[in-house]
């Protein structure tokens, strides 16, 4: 059910139990967000706290529709790059069969899924791969030689893996998930797809 749409039957319930006033707009919001916590639990890899908002996720939705002013985008990336955690290893760069497994699989984080499986990456639900995909996402940009591009050098692999990482570190209120922030995917699945993207041997290099 769209949001507009639970609102309006928040609404309705509020005015048909007999208030005098109209809700504020913040008392509908708390009302919807008290509705929607009672209506989900957590099951599979579909956890609870996901409906929490932390303080980026609040300001992109403060600003949702507008323009989203510099001193806020600004604010948002210099937090988000607290956040970013690099292998202790000191290694940026895994096995890129491993990487296409991951970026190809889309199980992860729906109720679905069991726990104790590792999440996939759905990386084709948004980017171009590969020349051999028939068919991709257009919400990201194609990552179509990505490698052959950019190069191997370390700043582009701490690039990549930060990006995986944790994407509004460089983008505020980007569209792509926080992969290792949010605990999706693991330090080393994250190290798999840098790899996937820059190993000359990649089918994404080729």
């Amino acid at each position: 059910m769209k949001p507009k749409t639970i609102l309006a039957l928040v609404l309705c319930s509020i005015w048909v139990a007999g208030c005098a006033t109209r809700p504020s707009d913040s008392e509908a919001e708390r009302a919807v967000a008290e509705m929607i916590k009672a209506s989900f639990k957590t099951r599979g890899q579909a956890t609870i706290d996901r409906l929490s908002q932390d303080d980026a996720q609040a300001l992109c939705s403060k600003h949702a529709g507008g323009d989203l002013p510099k001193s806020v985008s600004d604010g948002i990336e210099k937090a988000q790059q607290a956040t970013l955690r690099y292998p202790s290893s000191g290694k940026l760069m895994g096995d890129w069969r491993q990487g296409e497994r991951i970026a190809q699989s889309g199980a992860g984080k729906q109720f679905t899924d069991d726990p104790n499986r590792p999440a996939g990456g759905s990386c084709y639900n948004c980017h171009q791969l590969s020349k051999q995909e028939m068919s991709f996402g257009t919400i990201g940009p194609s990552l179509y030689q990505f490698g052959k591009l950019r190069g191997t050098s370390e700043a582009i692999q701490k690039y990549a893996y930060g990006k995986i990482y944790n994407a509004e570190a460089f983008a505020a209120c980007s569209n792509m998930p926080r992969f290792g922030h949010n605990g999706v995917l693991t330090e080393e699945q994250i190290t798999h797809l840098v790899a996937l993207l820059l190993d000359p041997d990649s089918p994404v290099n080729k």
